[in-house]
């Protein structure tokens, strides 16, 4: 694989927030995890099996020290039940509206000990830090529900079960299969709280993917930014596992720094051309709000190749990298530019997973706007179609 080694490299960024912060015309409400909301039911069930009398409210401790306040749904005493109603507040979570509903039973070792129910995932594969065979249910939801029991049980032993029905057909929009959780959702949270439109749980689940992978003794990982290079990545590589292909979106960043911790030795990467541009300059954190597709580097391919001023001029003026790639395949350009562009990408990629800690063989693809045809590569053999 070609390096162009005389020009200079872009600085690696990966902001974790945007330099300036945007005015919103108003704030987005907050809401409480799956994990939260967990703790809160089997609080109040805790308390309908001490008291016999379900509460209508109930406060637990969040990992911060602080107490909050949750409605009690509903409940019914045998066995000592509550439901508590999840509110992700204005995060488009899937989850949101889900009936956590947990069970709580004595039992006479003084253990709390918690099982899944009916729409509850079971872990099937290592690399999640759980128990295979076990309930997904995260460790700091796990600590969460076994304080808000002891505080009202005391040292009295319990059975925690909790349930969300629908919980397993919630679970086909999540990536929970991917990761090896069958039959619901996982019971997360590392705060109890949900931040409107948070990344930190895409974030997560990414990192997570790569350290499924990585328990399975893989050691390439397919990243892909979306629905549609993920099929065309399964498309290209289809000998490698379905757990090598991780849908990074913005954070290839992460997939990669967890990718030298756990040992991976090679990275694929599939994407478009605004998602290659915008690694090819250094941004490693491509969230649209966060980093700008910098057409002036597609200037200067264009340039590069025989380009003449008006191209170039055009192009590096450009509001979107769609504009240059449509340009390039006009002029007959795109096959030569691409494969630099994608040349770049890998250059970058692998100098980033060299600065956190050694570095991994990277190879890039680029593929069309449907998803369907590799354009360029850094491997020639994956080049299916060419512009005309």
């Amino acid at each position: 694989m070609s390096r162009a080694s005389n020009e200079a490299q872009p600085p690696l960024r990966e902001p974790d927030l945007p330099r300036t912060a945007k005015v919103r015309p108003k704030a987005l409400r907050t809401g409480f995890t799956t994990g939260a909301c967990s703790a809160a039911a089997a609080r109040a069930a805790a308390e309908l099996l001490a008291t016999g009398l379900l509460p209508a409210t109930v406060d637990i401790p969040f990992p911060d020290g602080r107490y909050r306040r949750f409605q009690v749904d509903s409940g019914w005493v045998e066995p000592a039940t509550a439901v508590v109603v999840k509110d992700a507040g204005d995060d488009p979570d899937v989850t949101h509206g889900a009936r956590l509903t947990v069970a709580v039973t004595a039992r006479e070792d003084g253990e709390v000990v918690l099982h899944g129910g009916e729409g509850v995932g079971v872990v099937t594969k290592p690399g999640l830090g759980l128990e295979v065979g076990g309930p997904a249910i995260n460790p700091v939801p796990r600590e969460m529900i076994t304080t808000a029991v002891r505080e009202a049980l005391g040292e009295r032993g319990a059975d925690v079960t909790i349930t969300v029905p629908g919980g397993e057909k919630m679970a086909y929009k999540t990536t929970n299969r991917r990761l090896g959780i069958f039959g619901g959702i996982s019971i997360l949270g590392t705060t109890g709280i949900v931040r409107p439109f948070s990344t930190a749980s895409w974030r997560s689940s990414v990192e997570q993917a790569v350290s499924v992978l990585a328990a399975q003794g893989g050691r390439v990982a397919v990243l892909s930014t979306g629905g549609r290079t993920e099929k065309a990545a399964m498309r290209l590589l289809p000998d490698e596992p379905e757990v090598a292909f991780i849908e990074v979106g913005d954070f290839t960043g992460a997939a990669l720094r967890r990718a030298v911790e756990h040992g991976l030795d090679e990275v694929v990467f599939i994407g478009m051309i605004g998602k290659l541009t915008k690694l090819a300059s250094g941004v490693v954190m491509t969230h649209y709000t966060r980093s700008k597709v910098d057409t002036a580097l597609l200037g200067r391919l264009t340039a590069e190749f025989g380009g003449d001023p008006a191209q170039v001029a055009e192009i590096a003026q450009a509001a979107t990298a769609r504009r240059a790639y449509e340009l390039w395949q006009r002029s007959g350009l795109l096959t030569a530019c691409a494969h630099r562009l994608c040349e770049q990408v890998a250059a970058v990629l692998e100098r980033f997973s060299e600065e956190c800690g050694r570095r991994l063989r990277v190879r890039v693809a680029m593929v069309d706007f449907q998803g369907e045809h590799v354009v360029a590569a850094t491997e020639a053999r994956w080049v299916k179609w060419q512009s005309r």
